[in-house]
């Protein structure tokens, strides 16, 4: 009989079926870290920038032709609250998967109206980061828009599937264990 292999670093057993360790578990939180505070500055530019002007970001919903008129007013003021508010929790880094779900969920409708925007012909400008609404054609940047929502997107995952991350307040009121694998 065979004796178990050790992990060398650590002298742990290793059986065969346990993955490999490598880099990732040292490197995860510090990931994440970034992420999280990246997710965050996006969110607090695109909500700031359009909580500053209401009836841009109102005129922006408009100009996807998706919603019935009267949700445009109601949503035209809401997605800058929420971005704002995912930015601050994201920053703190309080209920982080929760503010990261969100936010994927966020940017896959921005991409759906954006491609149904594009696939309708309309030149609009999608006021993302503020601004927003009918645009001369030769102005709009839909493969660029929705590329940039999708790394947003792809980011925003990556942090809700790894939410542990360094100098958050999930760590700090015991949300997330320090040293846990989520």
């Amino acid at each position: 009989m065979t004796e178990p292999s050790t992990d060398a670093r650590r002298g742990d057993p290793v059986s065969a079926t346990d993955p490999p360790r490598g880099r990732w578990p040292a490197a995860q939180p510090w990931v994440s870290t970034v992420l999280r505070l990246a997710l965050a500055v996006i969110l607090l530019w695109a909500g700031g920038a359009k909580v500053g002007d209401l009836p841009a970001s109102v005129r922006a919903v408009r100009a996807f032709e998706i919603l019935p008129e009267v949700l445009a007013k109601p949503v035209g003021y809401g997605l800058p609250v929420l971005e704002v508010a995912l930015g601050l929790l994201l920053l703190g880094g309080l209920l982080t998967r929760y503010a990261a779900l969100l936010s994927a969920l966020l940017m896959a409708g921005f991409v759906v109206g954006i491609v149904a925007a594009w696939a309708r012909g309309l030149s609009i400008d999608c006021g993302c980061f503020g601004g927003g609404g009918p645009t001369d054609p030769a102005n709009t940047q839909y493969p660029l828009e929705i590329a940039r929502d999708l790394a947003i997107l792809a980011g925003a995952l990556v942090l809700a599937r790894w939410p542990r991350t360094r100098y958050s307040l999930d760590t700090s009121l015991g949300l997330v264990a320090p040293s846990a694998q989520a």
